[in-house]
């Protein structure tokens, strides 16, 4: 009796689970839910990428040359890429579809040379890597860190791999697995763009011309529309952009082209500001060994201050610099060249989280000034996002810049001013730097339907920088055509190259004009764990023993004491 009473019991507990569980499944139908139970949240997609994959209106396929016998690294980064576009495929209701290809898979060299060449010219970077083993022997790899996205008919490049030269290769590995759901996000964005905004660059006051920028506009065009706009005066000449660069001018602005640029801004449009205060170049210093720095009057100074920042009248010198050759020759023999560090030419390491300069490479400038941040504006949010490293100094222009000082060993107890601000983001509703003004505009000014005169703006946002170069690649000239090189290549030494310039172009207007919070993906941050290499090689036997045995061992006791209970139960 007592056993028929459990067992119906057990029946109706059985069929309550069941119950349960097909009420679950029903609801989950309807409701959809996931659960990320990690500290830094790493499976869970940020709300603007959520947003694009619900909006994907077709399929998005993706092929990744991340497969086949890799090293431990890069099996965490394809784990990542897989753990990542699963949660895509998810959220994007099946149109998310993609395959793990080997590109090394070919016995035959010579296809694997074509295969390699292929994607290559399609935008991805191979790594070579020399991969050791247990026994200390050495294999030579060509990997593919990196991914064609497809979206029907276009194919966009993504690599996933970071080589920030002030990192480490643990920190590069970590940074690139952080950067995983943006560079999917950026590509299948770029891929399915319908309508691109239109960024100006701005002429008719002695700006860098388009060769000179050639290389950032070009990799600016896979996310915008670009062109090059003259001022000349005309109220409506920027009537149809939605940002406007103005790199490097070295002659005065017109009030009448400044009532532009302002009301522009007062529009909600975006600037980015390149500016020289000082006026010094290399070229002024081939002929003698000296040169007088002089200020620069761009009639730009009190704008800017209105806005919210000022650009100092002078030049700023920086222990962490880039290097230039110096003829190290006894007078009278052949010339011989050696590198030397120049402290005018300061390079920058980003320390910021913010997604313009996060995890950014290492920048390249030339003849920087200072910028500090001024007013107490409460609708302007000011944020500061490059500096000098924590030895640098800066001398009040005019001021004697001198080749002389290669010659001299840098006294690092003079650098004793530390990360001087070099480039600041501003973001909020400006103040018209007309306000107040009205009485003396010209009325054309006020009446243009072109204009629509505000004296408070809708919100916007601009990049201040203290240094014009560092948007302009170098320029060779072929009989009568010029050739622009990639921006970051280095005048004197063609082995050293700066890839955080095109970045920072590249980040800095994607921010500016980032409506749906793309950008913010950059900002996140997954923790690093790492394995203690010595201890693992101390204890690696005691651990692969304990792997073996512990089963066994839990296995023959578990029998032992069931065989006891056994016993112990049939004797009673």
């Amino acid at each position: 009796m007592k056993n028929l009473k459990f067992k119906k019991q057990g029946l109706i507990l059985t069929g309550l689970i069941f119950l349960i569980i097909l009420m679950l499944n029903f609801i989950s139908g309807f409701v959809f839910f996931r659960f990320d139970l990690t500290t830094d949240k790493r499976y869970t997609l940020t709300p603007s990428t959520v947003t694009m994959l619900n909006n994907l209106d077709d399929v998005v396929f993706i092929k990744i040359y991340l497969d086949g016998d890799l090293p431990v690294g890069f099996k965490r980064l394809k784990n990542a890429v897989k753990e990542t576009l699963d949660e895509f495929r998810v959220y994007s209701k099946e149109n998310i579809q993609y395959e793990f290809i080997n590109p090394s898979e070919s016995s035959d060299k010579n296809t694997r040379s074509e295969i390699y060449r292929q994607l290559y010219n399609k935008g991805l970077n191979p790594v070579n890597l020399e991969d050791k083993d247990d026994e200390g022997g050495v294999t030579k790899k060509i990997i593919y860190p990196g991914a064609l996205i497809s979206f029907r008919n276009e194919e966009i490049p993504v690599n996933f791999l970071k080589n920030n030269q002030a990192h480490s290769a643990e920190q590069n590995l970590n940074n690139s697995i952080q950067d995983i759901e943006y560079e999917f996000l950026n590509g299948i964005k770029k891929a399915s763009l319908k309508e691109k905004k239109s960024i100006a660059f701005i002429e008719g006051h002695g700006e860098l011309n388009k060769y000179e920028v050639e290389d950032a506009a070009i990799a600016l065009l896979d996310f915008f529309k670009v062109k090059r706009v003259r001022l000349n005066g005309l109220l409506g000449s920027l009537k149809d952009f939605d940002a406007i660069i103005i790199a490097k001018p070295d002659s005065g602005f017109s009030d009448k082209d400044k009532f532009i640029i302002d009301q522009f801004i007062m529009r909600g449009g975006r600037v980015l500001w390149l500016l020289d205060n000082v006026n010094v170049t290399m070229d002024s210093l081939s002929s003698t060994n000296n040169t007088m720095a002089m200020i620069q009057e761009l009639g730009l100074g009190e704008m800017l201050f209105k806005y919210g920042c000022r650009i100092n009248y002078d030049l700023v010198q920086d222990i962490q610099c880039a290097q230039i050759p110096i003829n190290t020759a006894i007078a009278g023999t052949p010339p011989q060249w050696t590198p030397s560090p120049w402290p005018y030419f300061p390079v920058l390491i980003s320390l910021s989280q913010h997604p313009v300069v996060k995890n950014l490479n290492v920048i390249r400038t030339e003849f920087l000034s200072s910028i500090d941040t001024v007013g107490e504006d409460p609708d302007i949010k000011k944020e500061i996002l490059l500096t000098t490293s924590k030895y640098s100094k800066s001398f009040s222009a005019p001021v004697r810049v001198s080749l002389d000082l290669l010659k001299q060993k840098p006294d690092i107890r003079e650098f004793s001013s530390s990360n001087i601000p070099i480039c600041v983001l501003l973001e909020g509703k400006f103040t018209s730097f007309f306000k107040n003004y009205e009485q003396i505009l010209p009325q054309e000014f006020l009446e243009s339907k072109d204009i629509g005169y505000k004296n408070k703006g809708e919100y916007s946002r601009m990049i201040v920088f203290s240094d014009g170069d560092i948007i302009k690649n170098l320029v060779r000239k072929k009989e009568d055509k010029f050739f622009s090189m990639p921006l970051g290549t280095d005048p004197w030494f063609s082995k050293i190259f700066y890839a955080g310039n095109k970045e920072f172009i590249i980040n800095a207007m994607n921010y500016l004009l980032d409506e749906d919070g793309t950008m913010l993906v950059r900002t996140r941050e997954l923790e690093l764990r790492l394995l203690d290499k010595a201890k693992v090689n101390e204890q690696k036997y005691s651990w692969q023993a304990l792997n073996i045995l512990l089963p066994v061992l839990i296995i023959i006791g578990f029998g032992l004491y069931l065989n006891w209970s056994r016993k112990r139960k049939y004797t009673k």
